[in-house]
């Protein structure tokens, strides 16, 4: 019995270490997320922040760019820009900015979502920071709707649930279904390959249309959460988007054989996007540098996209381009994956 399990192990270590790919995705991957994640968050000298200014004429210490927290080793840069009240409520809607302060007289009055843990800290760095330049100042909570965190989240989780349903459970199911060699059936009848994959297509609009509707209705009932948009914008924008995140899926899954490898694809898209493209937070929190390129991330085109129906009221006008966009990244991934598609 003891040689038996010795044997078997063996075996198991053997067919492990047999394939580069697992050893990438399972090895090599999560410590090269760790490094980007670690350099990212952790070893930053400094936080970069953009805060507005409105009201009367900024005193020098909140104008340009000034650092504060140097004393808990910890520093914030602040880029100080003034700019009108309308701008800024604006700002916070997109998630540019986590709040903005308001000169009134010899007092400060910071404006933000209590319910925002950036706004929250960005806060008490200025306060303490500005301590003995003006009188206390008070704290004047964002209530509108639009201006809430609640509000700028909802619609990036609406859009990493398209993601996460597409890749799941259109990328995943190919590569278990190949695994099982269900496909070798498949590919033995008449069926054309355009239309195996268009089934999957259209399962998931209907099943994350179903999924979609509960999470407005919930965030509706309990947060208020409204669409100020266009309705039918937004339809045409969920169906372009599970279009994109479908191609990507089925490229991602048209030749993988092994749920290990499948596994560390799927996990390499939805991670790295959910990281970068401000589902939970303002991704101009990253290095300038770094902005076009995450803004061209198809989750990022489509949560900010979805914040601009639900918070701006967009309609079909300013919807052209990220349609066209969302619509395009699936047509191109779609027919290359269906070209390089291996059914077992």
């Amino acid at each position: 019995m003891t040689k038996s399990l010795y044997q078997l192990i063996l075996v198991h270590f053997k067919t492990f270490f047999r394939e580069p790919g697992i050893l990438f995705w399972a090895i090599l991957f999560p410590i090269l997320m760790a490094w980007v994640l670690g350099v990212a968050f952790s070893n930053k000298s400094e936080t970069l922040q953009t805060v507005y200014v409105i009201g009367a004429a900024a005193p020098e210490q909140i104008t340009g760019e000034k650092i504060f927290g140097t004393e808990t080793g910890n520093p914030f840069r602040i880029r100080f820009r003034e700019a009108a009240e309308e701008e800024a409520v604006r700002a916070i809607k997109r998630g540019i900015i986590a709040l903005y302060v308001e000169v009134r007289g010899s007092s400060l009055v910071y404006h933000f979502d209590p319910h925002n843990p950036d706004a929250q800290l960005l806060h008490l760095v200025l306060d303490r920071g500005m301590s003995g330049i003006r009188s206390n100042g008070s704290i004047e909570a964002l209530q509108a709707k639009g201006t809430r965190y609640i509000d700028f989240l909802i619609p990036g989780l609406i859009a990493l649930g398209i993601m996460n349903a597409c890749l799941w459970g259109i990328g995943w199911t190919l590569i278990e279904t190949r695994m099982k060699k269900l496909m070798r059936r498949m590919v033995a009848t008449p069926m054309k390959l355009s239309v195996f994959l268009s089934s999957h297509i259209i399962t998931r609009i209907i099943l994350g249309g179903v999924e979609t509707l509960l999470l407005f209705v919930f965030a509706w009932l309990y947060f208020g959460t409204t669409i100020t948009g266009s309705v039918p914008a937004f339809i045409v924008l969920f169906v372009a988007g599970v279009l994109a995140f479908a191609g990507i899926g089925i490229l991602t899954a048209s030749r993988t054989a092994k749920t290990e490898i499948g596994n560390g694809l799927i996990n390499a898209v939805t991670l790295t996007m959910m990281i970068l493209s401000g589902v939970f937070f303002n991704y101009h929190n990253f290095p300038d540098w770094t902005i076009p390129v995450i803004q061209a991330l198809p989750l990022t085109v489509l949560a900010d996209a979805i914040r601009a129906i639900f918070i701006e009221g967009a309609g079909f006008a300013e919807m052209i381009k990220p349609i066209a966009i969302l619509l395009a990244t699936g047509l191109v991934t779609f027919t290359v994956g269906l070209r390089i598609f291996k059914w077992y």
